[in-house]
């Protein structure tokens, strides 16, 4: 029942999912106001009835406390009981992240759970972490995400030896906050890693770095600009497109081109960002997300459970601390 346009999206893109998938796809949330839907799809995916719904502006830990009939709560239930391998949400991220925390607990070895995105390059995909879990951080916790994402990007992935930068002003080892200057010395101690220093936002896209660790408040805010941006230059250039036949002509040779290179900045097209420390597969997807959006959401959450990401950061956690 979370996200903006929740439930009639989140229903739809339910049913997308159910069409490609071998796997049954349970929807919790108000049941009166999710059946019209299915009815009118003609579809026969199971609801498990929610009475409540945490909304963005609740504390997130009064609401996972108090909200015990919620969508939020109720799936993570069944998360943790094993009843479903996987959960999918547009809710708020803070609800997720401490229900996550007191349903279903942390994997050992991790302090703070991170999200976890990828983005594409010309030299293949790059993970970003953490994208909004954490707005504050201790140095220990950017070097377990950067652990988390070494291990994401090798087992899931499939990159060999994966390399990790850590976000920051400049790629001197001197330069950042207290807290970066110390993670930085940290990682770079770390044998079970293959950390190249530090990167900055305008090096990402180069491809030369497979996972980037930063706080989720400088996470979200550099994914957000980036959003915001590539939705600006598209705007620009049909603007300019249209202010001028010539313009008009070479854009209809470059459409193909361009529909491309729009669809790479799409986030509906990634599907959800996942909780990586969580001892389960929790998937958040964006708080605006269509149809699309949820439909690869639940695609990137039957993949990763497919994958076992869990018990792959597990067995890889506990190698990476026996190196210490």
């Amino acid at each position: 029942m979370g996200g903006d346009k929740a439930p009639e999206e989140i229903v739809k893109g339910a049913i997308a999912a159910s069409e490609d998938l071998s796997a049954e796809i349970i929807l919790v949330g108000h049941r009166d106001k999710i059946a019209p839907l299915l009815e009118k799809a003609g579809s026969s995916l199971e609801i498990i009835h929610a009475e409540e719904v945490i909304t963005n502006d609740e504390q997130p830990v009064n609401a996972i406390r108090k909200k015990k009939d919620s969508s939020i709560v109720k799936g993570l239930k069944l998360l943790k009981e094993g009843k479903v391998q996987a959960m999918v949400s547009a809710g708020s991220t803070g609800a997720l992240m401490a229900g996550g925390l007191f349903v279903l607990g942390r994997i050992k070895g991790i302090d703070r759970p991170a999200i976890a995105t990828v983005f594409p390059t010309p030299k293949g995909p790059m993970v970003l972490l953490d994208i909004g879990a954490n707005s504050e951080v201790k140095p220990k916790n950017l070097v377990q995400f950067a652990i988390m994402g070494s291990i994401y990007s090798e087992e899931i992935l499939g990159i060999k030896n994966p390399s990790v930068g850590l976000m920051n002003i400049g790629v001197e080892e001197e330069k950042g906050t207290s807290t970066i200057k110390a993670a930085y010395s940290d990682l770079k101690e770390l044998d079970s890693i293959n950390f190249i220093g530090n990167i900055e936002t305008r090096d990402i896209f180069d491809g030369n770095v497979n996972v980037v660790v930063c706080d989720g408040f400088t996470g979200n805010i550099f994914l957000k600009t980036l959003e915001g941006f590539g939705a600006y230059i598209f705007n620009r250039l049909k603007e300019e497109v249209k202010s001028n036949i010539t313009y008009s002509l070479g854009a209809m040779i470059l459409k193909p081109a361009l529909k491309k290179v729009k669809r790479s900045l799409d986030y509906s097209e990634y599907g959800g960002a996942m909780f990586l420390g969580i001892d389960g597969v929790l998937i958040k997807c964006h708080g605006s997300s269509d149809s699309k959006a949820i439909a690869n959401g639940i695609k990137a959450a039957y993949k990763f459970a497919k994958a076992d990401v869990s018990e792959k950061l597990k067995e890889n956690l506990e190698l990476a601390e026996k190196e210490k």
